[in-house]
């Protein structure tokens, strides 16, 4: 079957429960197969929002959401099996038992589903990813004792174990040391080209996108303000976004 927009949300709207007013207002967004898109925008633009409404952790509250054709409404948990998703705020007890290799198995485990045991090939998936991001070596190390910069390794390893077909990542590299962050966005960009992975990257810090990016999303207020190429979206990003008036974002 020929899907024209591997995503597509028609006039999406989504409210938290116990909320009046929508995180996302009335947005209309395509992504191809194989695109890499950045979303940025200030705090509270929603942006976290967006990511959760593609993977279908909430349903939206007007308009469409379809990821490979499939209503995630009716059929997200056939959407995420094929999305790796590494969240913003992750919280991890210092006294949590799992190993990071433990972590990164979930991913596995998302892909071929939580009755299947897994086999050698799914361990070595995984090791081999994590050694990808530097932290094989932490395989055996409870997630609860690592860093936090180790943390967001062992989450994006987990969304890369599945061998996902599109990777919703929101502030991935925010805590990473300086020479991390220079060399995982590479990383991510090098994933994205060689195995064609649909790719989302929120982010706060404009200073991070990649030289392999064409499209830049700007939100504001939970609207889309801007889509356009990098410079572009940029320019609009880096003006006093209150000067766009709420009436003619449509």
């Amino acid at each position: 079957m020929h899907i024209e927009s591997i995503i597509r949300l028609e006039n999406v709207s989504t409210t938290y429960e116990g909320e009046r007013r929508p995180a996302v207002k009335k947005v209309n967004l395509n992504l191809s197969e194989n695109e890499l898109l950045y979303v940025v925008g200030p705090n509270a633009a929603g942006k976290t929002t967006l990511l959760e409404t593609i993977n279908g952790l909430l349903p939206p509250s007007k308009g469409h959401v379809l990821v490979f054709g499939l209503d995630v409404r009716r059929r997200g948990k056939e959407v995420r099996r094929e999305i790796g998703y590494v969240p913003q705020d992750f919280m991890v007890d210092p006294g949590e038992p799992y190993t990071a290799l433990d972590i990164v198995m979930m991913g596995r485990y998302g892909k071929i589903g939580v009755l299947h045991r897994p086999d050698k090939k799914d361990f070595e998936k995984a090791m081999e990813v994590m050694k990808l991001l530097g932290i094989d070596e932490l395989d055996d190390r409870p997630i609860g004792k690592l860093s936090g910069g180790q943390q967001q390794k062992v989450m994006i390893a987990r969304a890369l174990s599945k061998d996902p077909k599109i990777l919703l990542l929101d502030e991935p590299f925010s805590n990473l040391d300086p020479d991390s962050r220079e060399r995982i966005p590479e990383l991510m960009a090098q994933i994205h080209e060689e195995k064609g992975v649909t790719t989302i990257i929120v982010t706060h810090d404009v200073s991070r996108i990649l030289k392999q990016c064409r499209r830049v999303v700007v939100m504001n207020d939970g609207r889309i303000v801007a889509d356009e190429s990098p410079e572009e979206a940029l320019t609009t990003f880096e003006r006093p976004l209150a000067t766009h008036p709420t009436e003619a974002i449509p």
